[in-house]
């Protein structure tokens, strides 16, 4: 499933945070399907460069790759130089990651570093890039969070948290932006085949409902930017889901999962050493 893009509106340049892997590249490939250039940002530069390579033959696209950790302080000043004299009328603010485990046992400078990725990388790509796009007075700028964050979820405390600052942060911008031609949508996705479903401890075979595809993923988000529609849920039965059971049952129900996947995976770490 892909979703054909509007030119006019979110052409000719886009860029892509997170575009490495999982959904941020699947974003990459269905705008690149649209005949739209991609900025392809990521820590991983040789990655970047197959997934460019890629979408240039596949769909005869320019793109540029540049390496960067968005967790670091000072990072957009580079991605700025590295994407001088391109007119980018789409953004995807996708960079991010998990890092689960009991909050106390967790490294207190590696909680810092997450929180700055899946925060502030998001802030300061909105703040720039959303002068960018108010300026041509048309273009979008799509966010990525996490379903059923802002209801806090343990062993995931300061992952969770900074997904509810996203989705926050979108849909306030969604109604700051509209006026000025720019459309901001959420996406929210559920469990998704990506890699961070490895480090939760999740496997598709094991879990109660079935992972969705990356590609539905951001397909969905595609369509609803397009339709400027302030948040999505993509997958039917994870919006039925989200809107009928209680926090009061999700959350024992994501802290017995989490719980028992981490120990899980825990002995199957020391089982190997």
């Amino acid at each position: 499933m892909k979703t054909q893009i509007d030119k006019t509106q979110f052409g000719p340049w886009a860029l892509v945070t997170g575009a490495s892997s999982g959904i941020g590249k699947e974003f990459a490939r269905q705008i690149a399907a649209s005949g739209i250039g991609v900025v392809l940002v990521a820590r991983r530069g040789a990655l970047l460069e197959e997934v460019g390579r890629s979408l240039a033959k596949d769909f005869g696209v320019e793109y540029r790759a540049v390496a960067a950790d968005l967790s670091e302080i000072g990072f957009l000043e580079n991605l700025t130089r590295a994407i001088d004299g391109l007119d980018i009328g789409l953004v995807v603010s996708n960079a991010g990651t998990v890092n689960p485990g009991a909050f106390l046992k967790l490294d207190r400078e590696e909680l810092e570093r997450i929180l700055r990725l899946n925060t502030l990388a998001h802030l300061d790509i909105a703040h720039s890039f959303g002068q960018r796009l108010a300026r041509r007075g048309r273009g979008g700028l799509l966010f990525v969070g996490a379903m059923g964050a802002g209801m806090g979820v343990p062993y995931m405390a300061n992952d969770s948290a900074g997904k509810a600052f996203v989705h926050s942060l979108g849909e306030a911008l969604h109604v700051e932006f509209k006026p000025l031609g720019v459309h901001v949508t959420v996406l929210l996705p559920g469990a998704t085949e990506t890699p961070a479903m490895e480090r939760l401890g999740l496997s598709a075979d094991t879990m109660p409902m079935k992972p969705l595809k990356a590609a539905c993923c951001a397909s969905a988000g595609l369509r609803a930017l397009q339709e400027n529609r302030s948040m999505i849920i993509p997958g039917r039965m994870n919006r039925v889901m989200n809107a009928i059971v209680p926090v009061s049952i999700k959350r024992p129900m994501m802290t017995k999962m989490l719980t028992k996947n981490l120990a899980n995976k825990s002995a199957s770490l020391q089982s190997r050493v």
